[in-house]
């Protein structure tokens, strides 16, 4: 009877790993910069770590970063679903179950993160669109295609629905009033403003409470924002990359990458540029007009320009310079569980109550340093650890769980 063993360093796509590095930077600086400080620009902001160019970062980051790179993390999640699904048939084994039983996991590891660290946690949530994604994964690559940017724009019709029919708002409405029901009775919170200061003064047990009643937040607004088709849609994207090795023929077509990377440039960079406008401006939430033109904008935005970076990435990577930055990145890519998992610890222990508490007395200058200071930390650490161990410590566990047995760790 065959088995199927964890892929071997030798037969990691170094890209991926590399690509993966870079996404997990830009979602750490989205984060950093509201998720955990709650940098609020209309606060007056005086302290030590805010600066006069905390406004114009926070603009030029909702225009570069902001959706991009968990665009790109979607879109390799996808070509890493390719690649384990074809992996395992090429064992004899079933594809399906193999990556179910990888997705269970991964929800998992992802629930304790949003238990019991941070309620942004994005892993859990790509797990269930993994699920939904496998019920569709053997449709051609035409029908795929198709259905990935019906997806990628149908953000615009359902918020319109939200605008027009109050009924569409009930799924995110319920997960919203369940996580505010948890807030009164279970951690005494009364409001927004009560939450920010639990979060800054509170212990760990103070932030236990914030996250329960954060789960049914969160899931609300990935509900309302309408996550659940962007991100299928970018694994659809992803898939259909690696699928059959087709990512050998594209990142060799020069001219193929750089029409995308043009292509997504030029509506990419007006409509992110009107994006970072419309969220300065504050009025998503309202469900009015402003709300619904975020949202066009966004859709012909976003991905396109995710697509672009991803496409001047490969043509980077096949020069001297390019191939020397594959190389320092790919092990923190190759660890990036375990580097998210740091960057909620890092992120929590600096501005939460159990740390430092420095929730909104840092603003977005402040912020980006610290982001690119804990990357590069994270790059020598990575490389470090992965020359005595086989994977990170949650890729080990994430495995070892996946596989039914405890993985070799330490290497011969």
């Amino acid at each position: 009877m065959q088995t199927l063993s964890p892929v071997q360093s030798a037969e990691r796509i170094s890209l991926i790993d590399a690509l993966r590095g870079i996404a997990i930077l830009g979602i750490f600086i989205a984060n950093l910069t509201v998720g955990f400080s709650f940098y609020d620009a209309s606060l007056p902001n005086t302290g030590p770590w805010f600066h006069p160019w905390d406004k114009t970062t926070l603009l030029i980051e909702h225009m570069l970063i902001e959706g991009k790179f968990y665009s790109i993390f979607s879109l390799l999640f996808g070509w890493g679903l390719a690649i384990q699904l074809k992996r395992s048939e090429l064992k004899g084994l079933t594809p399906v179950s193999f990556v179910r039983r990888r997705l269970l996991f991964m929800f998992l590891l992802g629930l304790a993160h949003l238990l019991l660290l941070w309620t942004g946690d994005i892993v859990a949530f790509y797990a269930l669109v993994g699920f939904v994604f496998l019920w569709i994964r053997n449709w051609s690559s035409r029908k795929l295609f198709i259905t990935a940017i019906i997806l990628l724009l149908s953000p615009i019709l359902l918020y319109y629905l939200k605008m027009k029919f109050e009924w569409m708002m009930a799924p995110a409405g319920i997960l919203y009033e369940t996580g505010m029901k948890i807030d009164t009775q279970v951690a005494g919170i009364g409001g927004f403003e009560e939450f920010v200061k639990k979060l800054k003064y509170g212990n760990y047990i103070d932030h236990l409470q914030t996250l329960l009643s954060g789960v049914f937040y969160r899931y609300g607004d990935l509900v309302f924002q309408s996550r659940i088709p962007k991100v299928l849609g970018m694994f659809i994207l992803g898939y259909l990359l690696g699928k059959d090795d087709r990512y050998k023929q594209i990142i060799s077509n020069t001219k193929l990458l750089w029409s995308v990377a043009i292509g997504g440039l030029l509506p990419g960079l007006p409509c992110n540029y009107l994006l970072a406008r419309y969220m300065e401006e504050g009025k998503y939430y309202n469900l009015g007009i402003e709300g619904w033109y975020q949202t066009v904008v966004y859709a012909f935005g976003v991905a396109p320009l995710a697509l672009t970076y991803v496409s001047l990435f490969f043509l980077a990577a096949r020069t001297n310079a390019g191939k020397k930055c594959v190389a320092i990145l790919q092990p923190v890519g190759k660890m990036a569980f375990t580097n998210y998992i740091l960057h909620s610890l890092i992120g929590g222990f600096i501005f939460y109550g159990f740390g430092l508490g420095l929730v909104r007395e840092a603003g977005p200058v402040y912020c980006t340093i610290l982001a690119f200071l804990v990357f590069i930390g994270q790059i020598i650490f990575s490389t470090i650890w992965l020359r005595y161990f086989n994977y990170g410590p949650v890729e080990w566990l994430w495995r070892s769980g996946t596989y039914g047995k405890w993985q070799k760790q330490v290497r011969s």
